[in-house]
C-alpha cells in the first residue's frame, strides 16, 4: 500500500494565527486539492494528521471540527480526490498528551490502523513539529514552504533527510515521478 500523511493547516489549506474555527475560514491553497486527487489517481492513500488544539482550548467544538472536515472532503470530491482518514489531536499543548505533534502518537495510530510500517512513508508538513514527528517514527519528513514553511526553513534545525518543496503540488509531483 502506498500511503502519504499530510498535515492540514498550511499544507492543504491556508493557515491562520487565529485558528481555523469555522468552515468559512477553511480555504484550500491553490492546487493542493488537485495534488491530492493526482496522488489518489497514482494509487496513494492520503491520510491527514493534524494538531487541533483549538478544540482543547474551547475555540471550536467537535461539531464544528467535523463541519470543517466535511467542507474539505466535499471540496476534494469536487476535483476527484479524497482523504481516506483524518487523525487529529484535540488537546491543548499543556495537556502533555502522546498524540500532539512533535510526538509520534498520531502517526503510530495511523500505522496501527493501516497495519503498515512507516519507515520511508512521506509525511508532509509546514512546521518543525510535523517533521520531528515524522523523523521519530522513521517516516520521510517533507517540508512545504506554504503556511509556516518558509519560517520553519529559515529557523533551521530540520531533521536529517528532510526534503523541501515549494508546496504540496510540487511534493506530490516529485513523489509520483
Amino acid at each position: 500500500m502506498k500511503l502519504i500523511i499530510l498535515d492540514r493547516d498550511g499544507v492543504i489549506n491556508f493557515d491562520s494565527a487565529e485558528f481555523i474555527k469555522r468552515p468559512e475560514e477553511w480555504n484550500p491553497i491553490p492546487d493542493s486539492l488537485e495534488a491530492i486527487a493526482r496522488l489518489n489517481q497514482a494509487g496513494y492513500r492520503v491520510v491527514v494528521a493534524t494538531n487541533q488544539s483549538g478544540v482543547g482550548r474551547g475555540l471550536l467544538d467537535m461539531t464544528m471540527l467535523n463541519a470543517i472536515h466535511d467542507k474539505m472532503h466535499k471540496a476534494l470530491a469536487h476535483v476527484g480526490g479524497r482523504i481516506d482518514a483524518v487523525f487529529y489531536c484535540p488537546h491543548a499543548q499543556d495537556e502533555n498528551c502522546s498524540c500532539r505533534k512533535p510526538r509520534g502518537g498520531l502517526l503510530v495510530d495511523i500505522a496501527s490502523r493501516y497495519s503498515i510500517e512507516l519507515t520511508g512513508v512521506a509525511c508532509i508538513g509546514d512546521s518543525l513539529r510535523d517533521l520531528q514527528a515524522a523523523a521519530l517514527v522513521a517516516a520521510q519528513p517533507i517540508l512545504v514552504l506554504t503556511g509556516k514553511g518558509k519560517r520553519t526553513l529559515a529557523d533551521g534545525g530540520l531533521p536529517e533527510r528532510t526534503l523541501v518543496y515549494a508546496d504540496l503540488a510540487e511534493a506530490a509531483k516529485s513523489l509520483m515521478s
